[in-house]
């Protein structure tokens, strides 16, 4: 903290700045002064003819007296500014006593004027204009006590009476109320505050001290008319009574300070900075009596904020650019504020010109601006926190990406939405799948797919009307529940207004825009589902939309109604996924068919496709489209994967053991490749059960080979390197068929049957089956068609150059239990050697 001069030229006169009102009570009280002077001393003097002094030793005793009675001032500071006390009072009891009362304004003038004047150039450095305002207040209240005291009485060199006594109280009295009302009404005007804080302030103050004047002044004219010699004995008391004053003032003075500041600083436990700053300026302009206070607060983002009060206690702020260090002014203290290393902000206070801050003001702002910069980080602290708390609490709710509300929250707010309805009123809940959002984040980027979702939710934003919630849910799809569902007799109309309103905004987010620089039109499957809010809860019509969802999809347009009964056939689903986890337990529900593929040309066995089948105990047989693909979307597949793998092994060993060498091929979902740990589980079952990894042949679908995923171009390389073959069913099928060879190796290539059972007729389907033959021949690869039924496909097969085929013409799935007789049958009736296992130059 710091205090000094100020770089500014000095102002002596004490003009700058002070308001036309003070200005004006300046000169009046000066002229008053200066009138009261001149008719005080053109008046008759009317002292006694005997009088032992002589006149001007009476007027030097007057004099002398106001001197003194103004030197030894005490002062105390308000909060208004600095009040000195004086002898004043008593000083003019001994005057009126001493000299005429029309010297007394003079006696004033020169006295108080000489005592003011020299305690400003050795101390205060007061303006010019304030001592003339000073010493022109005391000269023309000193006039006006005059007048009344000699009004009541003529107190010149009366012997002492009660009447003598009564005028001299209530020259006095008129003394103090006119030089209070005088200070005051200075204050007000300069400030702008009323006069009533600061009247009562320099009364209080000053009371105790005006009856110790009063009777001092008393005792002095009661000593002097028994015998003046007397007075050598006042040194001793009028100075114990001076300490006692200045104690009791400074006592009381300490015990207002303190509880100001404990005020003051209590004031200061705002959770807001402008509450900690608006209680700052104000409290310290009332605490420290200050003319001007002004807090910096530094915030985190760099920038500054000033708040400013002045004595008439309003309160203005604003921004600032960060105040650079500057010397403070000599009636400044600037102290900088922080916490740790931290600047917070900085306090300056500016006191008035008459008082000046002494050591005790300088501890005491420190002591504020400490209080004060905990405040200020505490409450920067609690707005971090709230923003904190507020950004997480809008998180919990909303999703990040595009601010809609999460799953969580429709789930919650959608409840509520529904208890606030009756019983029976319809309302609808539009489910919505982006189609292309896979194929952009794919093409273009996980940043243009992030567009696309934000693009999304805002059109769904514009279209959703008031009293609907919408949501993400997650990944592409987003939720809209309508609450306000046309109610009719015709329990037709909210499913038809629902449908209405799903198609609407099917094509509204259909129109062409640009994600990531292409242009492109958002195509959605809406699944659509209405019921009575008292029937259904968010996460029942959230299932049921799903349903009705996939429906669209699967029916290739884009929005379906739910049906409960695909409903019934999704629950049964969910049984069938709990039977079947019992299934893999029991090891005797689940069994292989095994169907063999033989070489056109030789008859010989190629290889043995393993089918499963489930044995199930109330269902009956049920075959792999019967539960298949609920398998494939559950957490079972993995186990379930590792169950056909260990059967087809088994049976695999038992061949070999027979001496057949013919490999057996087992299906593998697209999901399973997502595991990097499968080829470590594919080589424990090999070793676990002997059999040589190039007898092992995987099925995969074009579909999976077409993935650029890394985790599964990882997961076939392992499988190659270990030997394992690799086989393409259903090839032909595919969106790129041919590309997915330029990237995967792969050992055989397996016709779909579709093309199989059209080719007789349909000259494309022939064309496609003898590309992939000829495409397998340039590469080394096998080929097999599925699905051959007749004669007439195997001569059209074998005349298209396809050398092995599997299908019912050949044989059906068996059991496990005869297939080792039909391969040994095949073996031996062949015409020839069996087809090599991988074609030479194979990969």
């Amino acid at each position: 903290m710091t205090s000094g001069r100020g770089g500014d030229r000095p102002d002596r006169l004490g003009l700058r700045g002070t308001p036309v009102g003070v200005l004006l009570l300046t000169v009046a009280v000066a002229v008053t002064a200066l009138v009261a002077t001149v008719l005080g001393l053109a008046g008759p003097a009317s002292l006694p003819a005997d009088d032992p002094l002589p006149p001007a030793a009476r007027f030097g005793i007057a004099v002398a007296a106001v001197a003194v009675a103004h030197f030894a001032r005490l002062r105390f500071r308000t909060a208004t500014g600095m009040v000195s006390i004086t002898w004043g009072e008593a000083a003019l009891v001994i005057c009126l006593y001493v000299a005429p009362a029309g010297w007394l304004p003079a006696a004033t003038l020169l006295g108080a004027g000489a005592a003011w004047t020299a305690m400003s150039l050795l101390a205060d450095r007061r303006p010019v204009l304030e001592l003339v305002r000073i010493i022109g207040s005391l000269t023309a209240a000193a006039a006006l006590a005059a007048v009344v005291a000699t009004a009541l009485g003529r107190p010149l060199l009366a012997a002492p009476t009660p009447e003598l006594a009564l005028a001299l109280v209530a020259g006095s009295v008129t003394y103090l109320l006119t030089t209070v009302w005088l200070g005051g009404a200075t204050l007000a005007l300069r400030h702008g505050i009323p006069i009533g804080p600061p009247l009562i302030a320099a009364l209080r103050g000053k009371l105790l001290m005006f009856v110790g004047n009063v009777a001092v002044g008393l005792v002095v004219v009661t000593l002097l008319e028994l015998d003046a010699r007397w007075l050598l004995l006042l040194p001793p008391p009028l100075w114990l009574l001076q300490q006692t004053y200045r104690h009791r003032l400074r006592a009381d003075q300490e015990r207002r300070t303190w509880r100001a500041f404990a005020e003051a600083t209590a004031a200061l436990n705002q959770l807001d900075e402008r509450g900690v700053a608006t209680a700052a300026v104000s409290g310290a302009l009332s605490l420290f009596g200050a003319e001007l206070v002004e807090v910096d607060v530094a915030r985190g983002d760099g920038r500054w904020r000033r708040y400013r009060a002045d004595a008439g206690g309003q309160v203005r702020d604003r921004e600032i650019t960060p105040p650079a260090p500057a010397e403070p002014g000599e009636h400044e203290l600037v102290r900088s504020l922080t916490v740790g290393s931290t600047e917070v902000g900085r306090l300056r206070v500016h006191f008035a010109r008459s008082a000046p801050p002494s050591a005790r003001e300088r501890d005491g702002v420190a002591a504020f601006g400490d209080a004060l910069a905990a405040a200020l980080h505490d409450a920067a602290t609690h707005r971090e926190l709230r923003l904190v708390t507020a950004r997480s609490s809008y998180e919990a709710v909303h999703d990040q990406l595009t601010g809609l509300l999460n799953r969580a929250a429709l789930l919650t707010k959608g409840d509520e939405a529904l208890r606030q309805l009756a019983h029976d009123h319809p309302v609808a809940l539009l489910l919505l799948d982006v189609n292309q959002f896979k194929e952009v984040n794919d093409t273009l980027g996980h940043a243009a797919g992030d567009q696309l979702l934000r693009l999304t939710a805002s059109r769904l934003a514009a279209l959703a009307r008031p009293g609907d919630l919408l949501g993400r849910l997650g990944g592409d799809e987003f939720a809209l529940l309508l609450t306000a569902v046309p109610v009719l007799d015709d329990r037709t109309v909210p499913i038809a207004y629902a449908l209405r309103q799903a198609r609407e905004i099917a094509e509204r987010l259909a129109a062409p825009t640009e994600v990531a620089g292409v242009r492109m039109s958002v195509e959605v499957a809406v699944g659509v589902v209405v019921a009575d809010a008292g029937t259904a809860d968010m996460t029942e019509l959230l299932r049921r939309a799903d349903i009705a969802m996939y429906q669209a999809k699967e029916g290739g347009g884009s929005v379906a109604a739910y049906d409960s009964s695909r409903d019934a056939a999704s629950t049964d689903h969910l049984a069938l996924l709990a039977e079947l986890r019992e299934a893999l337990e029991a090891d005797d529900q689940l069994v292989l068919a095994l169907q063999p593929a033989v070489d056109l040309t030789t008859g010989a066995p190629t290889g043995v496709e393993a089918l499963i089948r489930w044995q199930h105990p109330r269902r009956g047989w049920l075959g792999p489209a019967d539960f298949i693909r609920p398998v494939e979307n559950s957490e079972q597949l993995g186990t379930f994967t590792r169950y056909v793998l260990d059967k087809a092994l088994a049976v695999a060993a038992d061949w070999a053991r027979e001496g057949l060498d013919v490999p057996i091929s087992v299906n593998l979902s697209a999901r399973s490749l997502l595991d990097p740990r499968l080829p470590g589980e594919i080589g424990d079952a090999l070793r676990r059960h002997q059999v040589p990894p190039h007898r092992l042949v995987l099925e995969i679908t074009e579909t999976v080979v077409m993935s650029e995923l890394e985790v599964i171009d990882e997961v076939l390389t392992n499988l190659r390197t270990m030997g394992v073959q690799l086989a393409v069913d259903d090839f032909g099928t595919g969106f790129s068929s041919l590309t997915f060879l330029t990237r995967i190796a792969v050992d055989e290539l397996k016709v779909d049957r579709s093309f199989v059972l059209r080719m007789a007729d349909s000259p494309e389907a022939a064309a496609i089956v003898r590309t992939t033959v000829g495409l397998a021949q340039e590469l080394g690869l096998r080929v097999v068609a599925e699905g051959v039924e007749t004669a007439e496909q195997r001569t059209a097969l074998a005349e298209l150059g396809c050398t092995s085929a599997q299908g019912y013409h050949f044989f059906k799935p068996m059991p496990a239990d005869k297939i080792g007789a039909v391969l040994g049958t095949l073996r031996d009736n062949a015409q020839g050697n069996v087809f090599p296992l991988r074609a030479d130059g194979a990969s």
